[in-house]
């Protein structure tokens, strides 16, 4: 078995928010399909939207899609993408890109168990979490 690969919805921002993420994340968008350049009939109106896409960024891989027409989606809170790091500048780089437009919710700090960690919630919805070991002496 291969490991876990998260699949993120949005509400017809797909194109956007990968774009973003490309950016922030210095990956690349390796595959995106709108309905209207898929098999399915869909509406005029959604024909844009993003059917399926997926995305890398080092190790990190995960995929995405609009909703499907007509279900809406519901953002929550149980669900979080959390990214570790094997450099301090590319935690501190990586949170200042993704914060654009976010929410932090606990901001980079050093913590009690030896790393430093941060939390914020992008302007996408999407919670991430970054975490960087510090080398153990």
């Amino acid at each position: 078995m291969e490991a876990i690969v998260p699949y993120l919805a949005f509400d017809g921002n797909a194109a956007e928010a990968l774009t973003f993420y490309a950016k922030a994340l210095e990956g690349k968008i390796l595959f995106q399909q709108t309905f209207g350049e898929s098999p399915m009939d869909s509406k005029p109106e959604d024909k844009g939207r993003i059917m399926h896409a997926s995305f890398e960024a080092g190790d990190l891989k995960f995929m995405c899609s609009d909703s499907m027409p007509g279900h809406p989606i519901s953002y929550g809170s149980n669900m979080s993408l959390s990214l570790s790091f094997k450099t301090l500048e590319g935690i501190e780089k990586t949170f200042a890109a993704l914060s654009e437009g976010a929410t932090i919710t606990m901001p980079l700090q050093d913590t009690f168990w030896g790393a430093r960690f941060g939390m914020l919630t992008d302007k996408y919805k999407i919670n991430w979490m970054f975490n960087y070991d510090y080398p153990k002496k």
